[in-house]
């Protein structure tokens, strides 16, 4: 028997001698063991004439006896069945051939609801204070297999008949709606219509006690949003957006949403941020509950981007499906750009476009490195899928869309995806048949363009420079490690020259090529030299490198208010990049960042209090000498802003300013300003005393908390023995984790240890740990040791997924010397896993890029003079 499997071992996918058309699946949780039993009748389509079905299963036991195959009126009974667990597949072997045409498959299996939060699991919730748990899926990527045997890969598409067997006074919620519900004594079963055709990752399931709101859309679908009970007003603002969102997909894509309801549901215990399962999606409640009184204007931002995000996915992801993981970052890049569009549609106020910024800064940082991967990445084997559901996927893949989309027009491109959707709708597509369309609808070379961003990793850094009228220019692949890639892109560039009507754009196709702006420069309001800006509105997904003349003039620009936001924000990310590959001094970055003084907008200054945060821990490390200068410095550079805003809001003000005021004040107490410090310690004590108090607004929270943790140390433990306090008094997740966000603030490493140890114990949840890692500078050591001490511990508790991989990047990046590089490469050597093996070479190759500008900084002649100019500048 062993030998006639050892044909399907190690495959990367399934065989095609049957094809499943449609699950008949019963399932029966039991929440107080945490087992269930299930029954599944699978309606398949034999191709060729087969002893074997081969299909996935894991942690699952399979009856052998229940197993049988059933075509035209005869039964075949199973002969062998047999798990391979490494290959998370079910053999089932016959003693004759099945004939070709339709059958049907039956099997019985049980299960664990195990607490992993992937497959059939159990979150566990409190009601009327006592400890209940819940059942949910969670089957993206390749989980279903957990919960029922199954063809767990989206080209398999087939329909779902779900019927449940649960407690009757619980909630029970599936895909689709209730068919019918039949009680006996205190069990109900309840049936489900049958759904459309999907992909099993889809599938999903709820089990547990909920409280929900409920509207429609304006032709007339329900919609509900469930949470645990007494949480439900929480509920009315992701139910405002996605009766709001629906309709205006169904425009924009030119198709009605597919299913007769919605319901999204918020999961105390959820590893992701969210998941688009067809008409169930659940959330983390951080991302789907908003409360009035306690929730900060970022978390009402986070919550109506990720509602657009999944109700996206209904039309481009569940309806039209990649054909396998290799296409992943269609689904994901496309409904990120998409959650943007719909954002803006509902909230213009919000400027949400210019913060999409933060999107492809995100996927230009992690694509600078030589361990980062393509766009499209051959997937072997379901264990290599968690890891790529990461920035490149999203927020590369969402910024070369919108590249795209600014290169063929908004009209063209929405033209052609609705074409697409039609085309490729209740089946699957592959990136190639995306182009296509588009190329047809456009006329334009978009296959070739396009490969040139999906194919290879990496982008290029395009250094720019006048000569007798002509703009040089010429690419080379950007590495933050300063060493050059051989990548070559179809790149269009776009520039403008003085002001923003004289524009020109043009596809830049050679490593270099020369840009007649003479007429530009002729038509420019400023007469002699005028400032020239590539990248217009920062919508291509490449760095810009000017020369230093062109770089002045952009300074000047930026100081006279001439420029719009996006292009602020691209100058001053490019100028940090670029410094920190060394290919620019410090000092010209400090220098640039000297002339956001007076900036007001929010998403310029939010980047330029990160990258400061980034600039004052190197500084630390290369000239510790300086530190208190550059702290200076930015104590400086933030002040004028923070005194414009105050710290109380003001009536009618924009979400942008609540948002910026927090996060101002948050850097003026991490960079130890007293007066910040001393003012927020007075407001929290005054909170202490009454949480309903107005001078602690949600907006300023995690700044206060973050003054609080500046002063505690082993000497005065005050102010973190109260941050536990209020921790462990509030049910509202988003306090939870801006409390976990802050602690680590503290720059004590005894406190740190202690903060980090908390972080395990049972009072937070798994999920919630990752908030607590972003440990101090004087922390560092103490959590590098703390994870190597605790790292089995850590490996087993959260197995793999993208988790585990947190506690490598949060506790590695940081540091920036060759011996730590080394140090952290022998422990792991013996403990490495292929679910690890990308983040921790990605985590180690940024400790290199650490130690290389470290070794520049060490090198820059004049670097102590400007830093104490600047810390002393009266402006």
């Amino acid at each position: 028997m062993e030998k006639n499997y050892d044909q399907f071992k190690g495959q990367s996918r399934l065989p095609k001698f049957a094809v499943p058309k449609r699950y008949d699946l019963k399932l029966k949780p039991d929440l107080v063991t945490c087992k269930f039993v299930g029954a599944v009748d699978i309606s398949l389509d034999v191709i060729s004439p087969t002893k074997f079905i081969v299909l996935n299963a894991a942690e699952l036991s399979v009856d052998r006896k229940a197993v049988h195959f059933k075509s035209s009126n005869k039964v075949f009974e199973a002969l062998e069945v047999g798990l391979i667990e490494e290959d998370e597949i079910l053999v089932v072997e016959f003693g004759e051939s099945l004939p070709v045409g339709l059958g049907v498959l039956s099997m019985a299996f049980e299960g664990t609801l195990n607490d992993r939060m992937k497959g059939f699991y159990r979150s566990t919730y409190e009601h009327n204070g006592e400890k209940r748990n819940m059942a949910v899926t969670q089957f993206e990527p390749a989980d279903a297999r957990r919960c029922f045997p199954c063809w767990d890969e989206p080209a398999c598409k087939a329909t779902f008949k779900i019927t449940l067997e649960v407690p009757s006074e619980l909630v029970a919620l599936s895909n689709m709606p209730v068919e019918e519900e039949k009680v006996t004594g205190n069990l109900k079963t309840v049936h489900y219509q049958e759904s459309p055709i999907m992909s099993t990752y889809l599938v999903a399931i709820v089990v547990g006690l909920f409280d929900y709101v409920e509207d429609h859309t304006s032709d007339g679908i329900p919609v509900r949003v469930y949470c645990q009970v007494g949480k439900a007003n929480q509920g009315n603002f992701a139910l405002h957006v996605a009766v709001k969102t629906l309709p205006l997909f169904k425009e924009y894509f030119a198709a009605p949403y597919s299913l007769p309801k919605l319901d999204m549901i918020a999961i105390p215990d959820f590893a992701a941020g969210a998941m688009e399962n067809y008409g169930l999606v659940t959330y983390r409640e951080t991302a789907l509950l908003y409360d009035d009184k306690h929730s900060a204007a970022a978390n009402k931002q986070r919550v109506a981007t990720v509602v657009a995000h999944e109700l996206a996915h209904q039309w481009f992801g569940n309806l039209v499906t990649m054909e396998w993981w290799t296409h992943l970052w269609l689904n994901e890049g496309f409904a990120t750009w998409v959650s943007y569009l719909a954002t803006d549609s509902l909230f213009p106020e919000w400027k949400i476009w210019t913060q999409f910024l933060e999107e492809a800064t995100e996927g230009l940082r992690l694509d600078g490195l030589a361990e980062s991967h393509p766009i499209e990445v051959d997937i072997n084997h379901a264990r290599e899928i968690d890891e790529i559901f990461d920035a490149i996927s999203y927020r590369k893949g969402a910024s070369v869309i919108r590249m795209l989309q600014s290169y063929l027009g908004p009209e063209s491109f929405q033209r052609a995806l609705a074409s697409y959707i039609k085309r490729y709708a209740c089946s699957n597509a592959k990136t190639e048949d995306l182009w296509s369309v588009l190329q047809e609808e456009s006329g334009e070379p978009v296959n070739k363009l396009m490969n040139s961003w999906t194919k290879q990793q990496g982008y290029p850094v395009v250094s720019v420079k006048i000569n007798d009228q002509k703009l040089e220019c010429e690419q080379t692949q950007f590495l933050l490690s300063g060493s050059h890639g051989d990548g070559q892109w179809i790149v269009p560039l776009t520039l403008c020259c003085g002001s923003y009507e004289a524009r020109k754009s043009f596809l830049m196709q050679e490593k270099s090529e020369a840009l007649d702006v003479k007429d530009l420069l002729c038509s420019s309001s400023i007469k002699g030299n005028p400032w020239i800006k590539v990248n217009v509105e920062q919508t291509g997904f490449y760095r810009v490198k000017y020369d230093d003349e062109l770089s002045a003039r952009l300074r000047y620009a930026i100081e006279s208010k001439v420029l719009s936001t996006n292009d602020k924000y691209g100058i001053l990310d490019d100028s940090y990049a670029l410094s920190m590959a060394c290919h620019q001094s410090l000092s010209s970055l400090l220098a640039l960042m000297a002339s956001f003084r007076e900036e007001l907008d929010y998403t310029v200054l939010s980047n330029l209090i990160s990258i400061s945060y980034k600039v004052s821990r190197i500084v630390a490390e290369a000239v510790p000498d300086l530190q208190n200068h550059i702290k200076l410095f930015f104590i400086n550079l933030f002040q004028f802003s923070a005194e414009r805003l105050g710290w109380d809001p003001k009536e009618g003000e924009s979400h942008l300013d609540a948002m910026l005021r927090g996060e101002l004040l948050n850097a003026l107490a991490a960079f130890g300003h007293d007066e910040t410090i001393n003012e927020a310690i007075r407001r929290f004590h005054i909170f202490l005393d009454d949480r309903n108090t107005a001078v602690l607004p949600p907006d300023l929270r995690k700044a206060v908390y973050v003054a609080v943790m500046q002063r505690v140390n082993k000497s005065d433990r005050s102010g973190f023995e109260a941050l536990l306090r209020i921790y462990r008094e509030t049910d509202l997740s988003q306090e939870k984790t801006r409390i976990l966000g802050a602690l680590a603030s503290c720059k004590d490493p005894e406190i740190i240890l202690e903060i980090l140890n908390f972080l395990l114990c049972s009072e937070v949840r798994s999920q919630d740990c990752v908030f607590g890692l972003a440990v101090s500078f004087e922390g560092r050591e103490t959590a590098w040791r703390w994870l190597k001490e605790k790292w089995d511990h850590i490996h087993k508790t959260f197995g793999s997924g993208f988790l585990l991989t947190r506690f490598i990047s949060a506790t590695v990046s940081p540091f920036s010397s060759y011996e730590k590089a080394k140090e952290i490469e022998e422990f792991f050597a013996s403990r490495t896993k292929p679910y690890i093996a990308r983040t921790l070479k990605q985590s180690i190759e940024r400790v290199h890029i650490n130690a290389n500008w470290v070794q520049s900084i060490h090198k820059e002649k004049n670097l102590s003079e400007a830093v104490t100019e600047l810390a002393y500048r009266k402006y």
